[in-house]
């Protein structure tokens, strides 16, 4: 046994989720009471499980998770089908007989009934692993036996086949040929089925009613109509109820029910994200104390915006509802948000999110705490919510401290405590600090039960809020105890005031690491003030920005700034008028920088003031950032701190660079957690720039982050952005090609990576790179037919090699149904009385081919949390109205593979007036289809090469100042790519354009080309072509023609009279046209129609037809290589008609022949009709193969009868892949069957349900 003279230390479990370093354990330990109890916070996330550890009670053993919202939408099932059980029993919509136990309670005796999909509830993890259990359990076992069964029975037949032998069976040839086709045939499908298993899940019928007290739901798992032994739930508001959906996914699911128990939702979990976060803030272990969260006394209400059906992605509906359910509610009061969610946006000075959000914190006083993201390490970088319209939402950075790289890490040594690198940095685009506070941004505690895990480290902002958002319920319940009034606004500024500022990037901490102790001592000290439910209200210069950042700028002379403060009480609509009479501050301002000057005092009274802030950039050493504030005190009790501050952001760019293009920083020595900034102004001409990093004074390799960003206005942070993880070796140098836009500063952020253990010198290089076109985005029309484009060399001289491609086909979709319906009810309802509203639009897609498609539409895209509206949602469906995928406004993120084929998109939009949904009601929509291959578009120097189809443009040396026109001429509409498109006018092609010869900058530095369809490819005409009058045009018709179609008229009716009268008019037809063979083809048809009564009769006339037709000028035709003939074209029109009649014919006889044989057990079956079937099928094959589909019907009778079941199911299955209706699937079903495959026609029935769903998924 192992031994050790050394003691071993004890494990560090207050580093798996520190709460030392923010002062929780100091104000527990004091203040045990002042855990959360008595708060109530809700979790904007993927999510939260109520089975996950330390999840389940407060520690006043109250329950922890007192609700579950699924406010995406994305578990909804609509359960608008009322039945009523007849002996006891609900036929449900997956066509199964459900069982009603005896023990349920229905007064009412109606029953909703609905299907959902399991797979639709399960996270990507989640359900990738329940699909390869059930492969391994369910299909494997039995799908490799069949293999090798069919592959020893196939290795059979090839040695009798070499040694001469037969099996038996049969002489011919033609059955010997089949024989060993269908043995090839079944190997081949059975490798066909397992490479493309597709699982569809689950369908599980759903079953809700009242019993007088409660909605419940009963989910039957038991896929065998058991509910029994199915999940029973009761509402879980009420009831607190919550199961496993299966004991193999472990995944916990709740109910609620909407609308009259018309929608039943499922809540279940996006993600594990949630559930973590939720138990940073507030998981509490009765038995393991150091585990607990920050707040373990706080109960949780768990709203998941995250929507599954679009990976997680939160969507604006899920927003809105749930800001919706926390600002006023009969059940519970909701103290504080957590939201580790969130995007960039353009702008945040207005949207219809932004307007609930202000809502949500200044009028229902709900303190909102949000992640800053993770986007760092470069500035501006935070992300919405922090960069709402409102500066009311506490954003939070993440911070590790040395505790948390012991205990979580497991590093060898301990370093300074830093903000993680990637941890988004402040200021916003309008100039607030964006991150208020930084908290540890990592934890090791407990994930959902369906990870099979207990715990899991996680790392990110994501972290770091719920840290931050467990003390503020921690002050909150302080306050409570204590009677103390308060609002987000006196929260907020404790916090602030409190923090302890860190030695590190001032926009990485915000005011600092948050310190719980001092701020809940804060607040109690300085409390029942004035101001302690207001707000100031800080708007600066002419655009009413939060703050002032100044980046875009030479930064060579003072500047002036406006600055309007104006106090606001919470729920200012409604707020006691005395208290507005009341108020008056003087106001002590002072401000940290030599660079600013502001005046020194501020008397305000309920109203706006304005003062002058006065900047001024010159001495100011050139190529950094500086931040200060305005802070403003109240002059009677400065120790409160600060009431409110204008944060200022000045960048001051390198103007002068050498040789006006290139910039050089020697080596600098970079530490663990080292961030050094480098702004550029970028030269006006530059299009593009390099960056050499050269590492020096390392003898190992050194990660780092190298950030390069430009804002531009109302544009998000990511619009001109380089990100890159950089790993150096000793002495390396390494170069990378960001594109720039000219005019704009540049930041060059590199990082070291925080939990680097070993320092490094490191030199950068930046080189600004000019080939500027004339457009910034390419419009060529095809009319046009060339166009010029002007490319400038305006900083060095650059080799030009210009390339043109054509990537996506777009085409623009019309509604074909526009609906403005209201939505109302609990959730869909802004209190006040305010329901929300939805607009539904339907548009009908057909594909041609296989394709790649990105639906978007153009009005909505790429903004949602400063959109103004409230959401958008797309969902596409198959011609079965099968759900196969969905996409939100970021519509790169979304495309689908689709099947040549025809489906509907149906998009949905939201907001509380429908005005002006209406005016949406004719909104197009945009669909890219990936084109197969790229088109090259050439490219010309001169006008008159493009014309003539000339030199096409090379590589090019362009000195500097020098500009070189470039002709782009319009691609062939005819060409292969193009071709098969179905272009019509008005349709566009979409690629880009580029101009440098290095591949990586071309990749960079690349324009939108457009190429617009305004014509139509038409046919070569004949060059012996001469014009004619309009006498000439004009036929006469003949008397002949006129009886040709009058004959044609009675031949089509004979098929839609009755049976009687369509064979008199039969004989009527054949007694003056004899030869007349689509008569009695028509006759034919009809007959069959009849169905099995006229099986005799079919097959009767079937022969008459065969026999009018003569098969030897046939063969002799359609075995000519050749026809040179001048009307040859007239006569294969009129050869392919007799062939098609003959195929029709004999596939008729000898489907009503195998219609007779199939019921027959194989000794029952006479040879006499086999053979005739044999001959069928020789005389079919003569002319096509059995795949082709005028005959595909036919062979799939024929192989059944002559037990070739595995040529029988390759053709339906490529039936059904061509369309996949209700009958091919039972057919195919039908083929597996008799082929022994139970476990492939079991997979098929069982997703028949979600194959064929009764309506569309609901929003």
């Amino acid at each position: 046994m192992a031994s050790t003279t050394e003691p071993l230390g004890d494990f560090p479990f207050w580093g798996l989720l520190p709460r030392k370093e923010t002062g929780v354990v100091s104000l527990l330990s004091k203040n045990p009471n002042f855990d959360g109890c008595g708060t109530v916070m809700a979790i904007f996330d993927s999510g939260v499980d109520p089975g996950a550890p330390g999840l389940q009670v407060t520690t006043e053993g109250k329950v922890k998770v007192i609700d579950r919202i699924d406010a995406s939408g994305a578990g909804d099932v609509d359960t608008s089908t009322v039945v009523e059980a007849a002996d006891g029993v609900i036929a449900g919509l997956t066509g199964r007989k459900l069982k009603v136990p005896e023990s349920w309670v229905n007064p009412s005796g109606k029953f909703h009934i609905g299907v959902k999909s399991a797979y639709t509830l399960y996270p990507q993890r989640l359900r990738e692993r329940i699909i390869k259990e059930r492969k391994e359990k369910q299909w494997d076992p039995v799908h490799k036996i069949l293999l090798a069964e069919a592959q020893r029975k196939l290795q059979l037949l090839e040695n009798n086949k070499s040694n001469g032998s037969s099996n038996g069976a049969s002489t011919n040839n033609l059955i010997d040929k089949m024989t060993k086709e269908d043995a090839e045939t079944r190997v081949s499908l059975l490798n066909s089925l397992e490479k493309k298993y597709n699982d569809l899940g689950p369908a599980y019928d759903c079953v809700l009613y009242h019993d007088g007290d409660v909605w419940r739901a009963c989910i039957d798992t038991s896929e065998r109509g058991e509910l029994e032994s199915g999940i029973h739930l009761g509402e879980y508001r009420i009831t607190h109820q919550w199961a496993s959906l299966t004991s193999a996914d472990q995944y916990n699911i709740s109910v609620n029910v909407h609308n009259d128990g018309n929608i039943l939702e499922i809540v279940g979990m996006c993600s594990s994200h949630g559930t973590h976060v939720a138990s940073i803030a507030s998981a509490n272990f009765p038995d393991a104390p150091e585990r607990n969260g920050v707040a373990p006394g706080a109960q949780i209400v768990s709203i998941t915006i995250g929507d599954n059906r679009i990976g997680s992605m939160e969507t604006g509906t899920a927003l809105a509802r749930a800001m919706m359910r926390v600002m006023e509610n009969s059940f519970y009061k909701v103290d504080v948000i957590n939201m580790s969610y969130g995007e960039h946006a353009h702008w945040s000075n207005s949207s219809r999110l932004g307007e609930l959000a202000h809502e949500v914190v200044n009028k229902y006083g709900v303190i909102w705490v949000s992640s800053a993201g993770n986007h760092g390490p470069a500035l501006a970088t935070v992300g919405v919510p922090p960069d709402f319209q409102s500066d009311s939402i506490i954003g939070v950075g993440a911070y590790v401290s040395p505790d948390m790289m012991t205990a979580e890490y497991s590093m060898i040594e301990k370093l300074p405590g830093c903000p993680y690198t990637w941890s988004s940095r402040g200021p916003t685009a309008d100039g607030a600090r964006g991150v208020t506070v930084c908290a540890p941004g990592g934890a090791i505690t407990s994930v959902p039960t369906f990870t099979l895990r207990s715990n899991q480290l996680m790392n990110g902002t994501s972290m770091a809020s719920p840290h931050t958002a467990g003390c503020v319920a921690l002050i909150v319940s302080a306050v409570k105890l204590k009677s103390i009034p308060y609002s987000p606004y006196s929260v907020r500024r404790a916090i602030q005031n409190t923090a302890m500022a860190l030695d590190v990037d001032v926009f990485a901490q915000g005011h600092g690491l948050i310190q719980v102790d001092r701020a809940v001592e804060h607040i109690l000290q300085h409390c029942n003030n004035i101001e302690d439910k207001v707000r100031f209200m800080v708007e600066c210069g002419s655009e009413r920005k939060k703050g002032i950042h100044l980046r875009n700028w030479l930064a060579d002379k003072p500047v002036d700034m406006s600055v309007t403060v104006e106090p606001v009480l919470l729920d200012d609509t409604r707020a006691d008028a005395n208290q507005k009479l009341s108020f008056c501050m003087e106001m002590v301002l002072t401000s940290n920088a030599p660079w600013i000057r502001s005046p020194s005092c501020l008397q305000m009274s309920y109203t706006a003031r304005s003062f002058q802030v006065s900047i001024d950039p010159r001495g100011l050493e050139r190529g950094r950032v500086y931040f200060a504030s305005v802070k403003a005190y109240s002059a009677c009790n400065v120790e409160k701190g600060i009431m409110f501050e204008v944060p200022i952001t000045i960048v001051v760019p390198v103007i002068d660079l050498l040789h006006g293009y290139k910039y050089t920083c020697p080596a600098e020595v970079f530490r663990a957690g080292c961030v050094r900034r480098h702004f550029l102004h970028v030269p006006v001409e530059s299009t593009w720039a390099t960056v050499t990093l050269k590492s020096s004074h390392s003898e190992k390799c050194q990660r780092f982050t190298l950030h390069a960003v430009q804002l531009k206005p109302d544009c998000s942070v990511k619009t001109i952005e380089f990100y890159k993880v950089v790993n150096l070796g000793s002495n390396e140098s390494s170069t990378f090609v960001l594109g720039v836009r000219g005019g704009y500063t540049l930041e060059v952020c590199l990082a070291r990576w925080w939990s680097s253990l070993v320092d490094g010198q490191v030199e950068i290089d930046v080189e600004f790179h000019s080939l500027r076109p004339s457009h910034e985005e390419v419009t060529l029309f095809c009319s046009d037919g060339v166009q010029r484009v002007d490319v400038r060399a305006g900083l060095r001289p650059e080799e030009v090699s210009p390339q043109a491609y054509l990537k996506h086909h777009t085409q623009v979709l019309t509604p074909t149904e526009s609906k403005v319906e209201v939505l109302g009810g609990l959730r869909d309802t802004i209190p006040g009385g305010r329901p929300v509203y939805q607009l539904i639009l339907s548009y009908n897609l057909s594909v041609s081919k296989t394709a790649e498609v990105t639906p978007k539409c153009a009005l909505l895209s790429d903004v949602l949390y400063e959109s103004a509206f409230e959401s958008q949602l797309w969902m596409l469906f198959d011609h079965n109205k099968q759900l196969l995928g969905s996409g939100d406004a970021y519509c790169t993120k979304y495309s689908l593979k689709l099947e040549k084929g025809e489906y509907t998109i149906r998009l949905h939009v939201r907001h509380e007036r429908p005005d002006l949904l209406e005016k949406l009601s004719d909104l197009p929509l945009t669909v890219l289809t990936k084109l197969s291959q790229e088109v090259k578009l050439d490219v010309y120097t001169s006008f008159n090469a493009a014309v003539t189809c000339g030199k096409k443009a090379q590589s090019l040396s362009l000195g500097t100042g020098a500009v070189q026109p470039l002709y782009l001429t319009a691609p062939s509409l005819t060409d292969k790519t193009l071709k098969g498109l179905g272009l019509t006018p008005g349709q566009a092609l979409l690629g880009t354009l580029s101009f440098a010869k290095d591949e990586q900058v071309r990749k960079a530095d690349q324009y939108p080309l457009r190429v617009v369809v305004t014509e139509l490819p038409c046919k070569k005409r004949s060059s012996t072509s001469t014009a004619t009058s309009p006498e000439e045009k004009k036929e006469t018709k003949t008397h002949t023609e006129y009886l040709e179609a009058l004959r044609d008229l009675q031949t089509a009716w004979i098929a839609k009279l009755d049976c009687e009268s369509g064979e008199q008019l039969h004989k009527e037809l054949m007694a003056a046209h004899p030869e007349h063979l689509a008569a009695q083809l028509a006759r034919l048809q009809a007959l069959d129609a009849g169905g099995a009564q006229n099986r005799q009769a079919v097959i009767a006339q079937a022969k008459q037809v065969v026999a009018s037709v003569d098969v030897a000028p046939l063969l002799a035709f359609y075995g000519t290589k050749t026809d040179t003939r001048s009307d040859a074209a007239k006569i294969k029109t009129q050869m392919d008609k007799q062939r098609n009649t003959l195929l029709e014919a004999h596939c008729r006889h000898g489907s009503a022949l195998s219609a007779d044989l199939i019921p027959l057990q194989h000794p029952e079956r006479p040879q006499e009709s086999i053979e005739q079937l044999d001959a069928i099928t020789v005389e079919i094959m003569k002319f096509v193969e059995p795949s082709d589909s005028k005959v595909i019907g036919f062979f799939a009778s024929y192989y059944q009868v002559r037990g070739f079941d595995g040529l029988a199911a390759r053709l339906i299955q490529r039936q059904c892949e061509e369309k996949w209706t209700r009958e091919n699937e039972a057919k195919l079903t039908e083929a597996y069957t008799r082929l022994g495959w139970t476990h492939a026609a079991s997979l098929i029935a069982n997703s028949h349900p979600l194959r064929f769903p009764t309506s569309f998924t609901l929003f």
